[in-house]
């Protein structure tokens, strides 16, 4: 019985291994390489006013409708402004995160068509024979009621 728990607990660190070992030489180091970030040479904390907060509502489809949501906004950005600092100098761009691998393109052939009535059909909203996406989390009507309420 412990030797099968032993090889259960085990099992997953050996096939973690093999799985790096596979792939080959990855670049991905051993362990952490970054530093603290210093405050200072970030810019200063975003503030968002009703304006702002609105707009990006509008945008993104998000209700940002609590200050516990707004607070979450402010860190995202706070977190995006910390890779304003990161040095990129001599790092080639991606292609694809598989760079040893060959990617092949298949040939774009359109194996089944003329289906547009059939698909139009399915769709829970339609306008002028076009899908109407649904709004996320906020009705956009209500929400743009709201903004020309604010603007008179």
């Amino acid at each position: 019985m412990r030797t099968i728990a032993l090889y259960r607990a085990l099992l997953p660190a050996v096939l973690s291994r093999r799985v790096i070992r596979s792939f080959g030489s990855m670049k991905v180091p051993d362990h952490p390489t970054w530093e603290p970030i210093d405050e200072n040479k970030l810019p200063p904390p975003q503030s968002f006013d009703a304006k702002m907060v609105d707009h990006l509502e509008r945008l993104a489809l998000v209700d940002f409708g609590n200050q516990e949501s707004i607070d979450r906004l402010s860190k995202a950005v706070r977190f995006a402004d910390q890779l304003l600092l990161v040095d990129t100098t001599g790092v080639e761009p991606m292609t694809s995160v598989l760079e040893e691998r060959a990617l092949y393109i298949r040939q774009d052939n359109v194996c089944e068509g003329d289906s547009r009535d059939v698909l139009l059909k399915v769709a829970e909203k339609v306008v002028e024979e076009y899908y109407v996406a649904p709004p996320g989390n906020i009705p956009l009507s209500a929400k743009i009621r709201s903004s020309e309420e604010k603007e008179e």
